[in-house]
């Protein structure tokens, strides 16, 4: 069986758990004590040597990076549906990796930066994470006025990549309202069969 090590408030592991609940596929959830630095330890870097969640254990195979472990989740198990979460078209495909680059740039650099800082007080430059998250969610409610998803006329793995930290803006005091369109799509995910939440995550 699938084996995620995780936080439970991490959004990065959220965004997992959801694609794993998408695809039906069982897993076992193993929480990483973070007050005592587990991640840290000399057991957690064999499997990923950052130290960071989530790590996916799958047989033989270990992986870093909610975004790959999103990529392989599509490959390994979207069945025939592969193409649907992961598209092989090139433009829907490089259209992808943009989203799962700003996941991983903008996203964190902003939203997820605010969260930490407002939620744990986390040291960061709080204007910087402000003024990224700004840029950020005009670009994503203008790219949605015009497109229901994000990478394709369908759901994809950039919408999960993208969501959780969207969702769990308003931790990080950023009011969503502002960006209709990218609450509308929130709703969209939402409504989804097999959808799953997380603490601080509003529902629309």
């Amino acid at each position: 069986m699938i084996k995620l090590y995780e936080f439970a408030a991490s959004g990065n592991c959220h965004k997992v758990r959801l694609m794993l609940s998408l695809l039906d596929i069982p897993y076992e959830s193993i929480m990483v004590n973070g007050a005592v630095r587990e991640h840290k330890s000399a057991q957690y870097l064999a499997m990923n040597p950052l130290g960071q969640v989530p790590v996916l254990v799958d047989g033989d195979v270990i992986l870093r990076d909610s975004q790959a472990i999103l990529v392989y989740l599509a490959r390994q198990y979207g069945a025939e549906q592969a193409d649907f979460w992961l598209p092989t078209e090139p433009t829907a495909l490089a259209q992808v990796v943009a989203w799962l680059a700003t996941a991983a740039n903008e996203v964190t650099r902003g939203p997820n930066a605010l969260r930490l800082y407002y939620k744990w007080g986390r040291a960061i430059n709080a204007s910087e994470a402000e003024s990224i998250t700004t840029q950020l969610l005009t670009m994503l409610n203008q790219h949605l006025m015009l497109s229901l998803w994000l990478a394709a006329p369908h759901i994809t793995i950039a919408d999960l990549a993208i969501y959780p930290y969207i969702a769990l803006a308003s931790e990080g005091k950023v009011d969503l309202h502002a960006y209709p369109a990218v609450v509308a799509w929130m709703k969209q995910i939402q409504s989804l069969r097999a959808y799953v939440g997380m603490d601080g995550i509003e529902s629309y």
